[in-house]
Order: C-alpha cells, then structure tokens, then sequence
C-alpha cells in the first residue's frame, strides 16, 4: 500500500468532508447545468453529463454563466444531492455566492503538487486548508 497524498488549498468555504473525486473537465452552467432533484449533470454539451455531483468531491475549472448556482445549490442541498465539497480553478460571484448557500467546503489554488492526484475514482478529504488524497486500499 503507498501512503495517501496531502497538500493544502486556500478556503473559500471553511469546514470538513469527505468523498469519492468527480473531475469536471469544463465549467457546469449555473442555470440548467445541473439537476438539483438526482444531483446529476445535465447540460447537454458537458462532457461529464450524467455524472451524480451528490456526495461527491466535486473538482470543476469553474462556472459559467448565470445566477442560477445559488438557486440550483439550495435546492439540491434540500434534496440531499447537493455534492460534499468542491474545488475550484477560477472563482467569480455567482459561483461565490452558490457556494456560499451551498454551505459545503470548498478550495481554491490547490496545492500544484496535489492536483494531479485528482482523478476520478479516488477519494478525498478536505479538512479546512488540507486536502489529502488517496486510492481505496491505500494508508490514509
């Protein structure tokens, strides 16, 4: 077994949790990108439609678009298929403000040494400013 891989991000949304990565290889819309009754993606054009965000450490390059994150988050956070954390390249206001209804932790500038580690499949745990990474079956 090899050890698990830490590093650290700078905190837009403090707290700690926990879950299987899902590596969002574009930006998610924030109106109609995602369903919040199954926390799937939808938006036609995405190249990870059908993906559940719900539980999921979800790592996106950012959002795109409207308003809508902040809607979009509360519902899916009311439906329980709101995603346990998310990492972000690129922040703006609508994606600010959906995190900030969302409540869930989330990062930003991560660790250069720790992103590629990012892979869909594997699991992580932010906990404040330190993320660590790992495969099932490897020491945490």
């Amino acid at each position: 077994m090899t050890a698990a891989v830490r590093g650290t991000g700078r905190v837009l949304v403090d707290g700690v949790a926990e879950g299987e990565l899902l590596v969002c290889t574009r930006a998610i819309s924030g109106w109609g990108g995602i369903d919040p009754g199954t926390g799937a993606i939808v938006e036609t054009s995405h190249p990870q439609r059908g993906a559940i965000l719900a539980g999921k450490v979800v790592v996106m390059p950012g959002a795109k678009g409207s308003s809508g994150w902040s809607g979009q988050f509360h519902i899916a956070k009311l439906q329980g298929t709101a995603p346990a954390a998310i990492m972000t390249e690129t922040i703006n206001s609508k994606l600010a403000l959906g995190l900030a209804v969302l409540g869930v932790p989330a990062l930003i500038d991560i660790d250069p040494s720790v992103r590629e580690h990012l892979l869909d499949g594997r699991w992580a745990r932010i906990e404040h400013e330190t993320l660590t990474v790992w495969s099932e079956g490897e020491q945490i």
